[in-house]
């Protein structure tokens, strides 16, 4: 097993039929935190590829026998376990167009002609290893991201979960609650119960859904049409807008073709958020959106207490919150980085514009059809 300095080390593989060459190019190019593997024919160059998986540059001489460097690269670029180490050309053939032309064709990204330049070969060098390193880099945080994912997913089962049996077992209380002499006596006691029964329904419809998107993937959830003024009636519903708050949707609102249980999830968050921070004496917010070719362009706006210029990025990181509060709740700083997440994973862009007690508009990229 190979230890986690050499995972991390740069590994170049020098390939030469010559090792006097082989022996001034490692010279050349040694430095620390880089590692060597040479290799002295195009059958071994391939040997030593297969045997070693994280090689992050190839030096590959053209002329030698039985297998040129043309054929090694050809072979390597074939293989998609291969295909995408960086190939440099090492060669004292012509420096004619055709002859630099066919080793790109072949796979290089790089041609360097005999006799070396030394400044130019390290410059180069040095750039495909910080390329290496970044790609390393980005690797391990798409890993992280996908393990966060899916301990989310799974926080988002347990939860969904655990709130649909209380759930049910408040709407069979009101169900007996509606049926009451007293209730029925009472048309204002009754049309309140009945509001509540009505968004208890839809409460436990969403937890419906969260529980069938939790267990499988969005990438893997059915495309459907949705008509996004439904959409957001039934999550104005759902949120209770207190009677001081005026929401005004502007029609017409898209009919699109998408994963519908994450575009509600931006909305309810973004409304939710417009009411609950809503700091003036008549609330108002506003939902409507825009064509954009591919995409549609949603926005949210409010009056409420606005966003200052330093928070603006920062609120959509994960655990970072303004110094506004809400009396009626707290902020633990993940919904709008969740919100991020689910806009940037279909491609759009989600942002805010804002101005310090005055109100805030959150724009979104919503695309048109997935």
């Amino acid at each position: 097993m190979q230890s986690k300095e050499t995972l991390q080390a740069f590994t170049i593989l020098l390939v030469d039929d010559r090792p006097e060459n082989l022996i001034s190019l490692e010279e050349l190019l040694i430095q620390p935190g880089r590692r060597f593997i040479k290799a002295q024919s195009g059958n071994e160059a391939l040997r030593q590829v297969l045997k070693h998986e994280n090689i992050g540059l190839i030096m590959l001489d053209v002329q030698m026998p039985d297998m040129d460097g043309f054929e090694v690269a050809r072979i390597l670029k074939s293989n998609a376990k291969t295909k995408d180490i960086s190939i440099i050309f090492v060669t004292a053939l012509s420096r004619e167009e055709h002859f630099i032309l066919k080793g790109f064709e072949e796979g290089a990204v790089d041609y360097l002609p005999k006799p070396l330049d030394i400044n130019v070969v390290r410059a180069k060098v040095n750039v495909f290893e910080q390329l290496y390193l970044h790609q390393v880099e980005l690797k391990s945080t798409l890993s992280e991201l996908k393990r966060i994912n899916k301990q989310l997913e799974q926080f988002v089962y347990i939860v969904s979960h655990d709130l649909k049996s209380p759930l049910s077992s408040m709407m069979l209380l009101m169900e007996l609650i509606r049926e009451d002499e007293l209730v029925i006596a009472n048309p204002e006691l009754k049309e309140n119960i009945d509001l509540l029964h009505g968004a208890s329904g839809r409460l436990s419809n969403m937890i419906a859904s969260l529980l069938e998107h939790s267990r499988t993937s969005l990438a893997n959830h059915a495309i459907e049409k949705v008509n996004t003024s439904e959409l957001v009636r039934e999550v104005v519903a759902l949120l209770f807008p207190p009677d001081q708050m005026t929401i005004n949707i502007r029609e017409p609102l898209p009919v699109i073709n998408t994963h519908k249980i994450g575009l509600q999830q931006v909305f309810q968050n973004l409304l939710s958020n417009a009411i609950k921070y809503n700091d003036k004496e008549k609330g108002l917010i506003e939902i409507g959106a825009s064509d954009k070719g591919h995409w549609v362009e949603f926005y949210v706006k409010d009056n409420g207490p606005g966003i200052a210029d330093n928070d603006q990025e920062r609120i959509f990181k994960l655990f970072e919150t303004t110094a506004h509060h809400s009396s009626r709740d707290s902020s633990t700083g993940i919904g709008l980085n969740l919100l991020k997440v689910l806009v940037e994973g279909q491609g759009g862009k989600i942002w805010v514009d804002s101005v310090k007690d005055e109100g805030s508009t959150f724009y979104f990229e919503w695309e048109k059809n997935h």
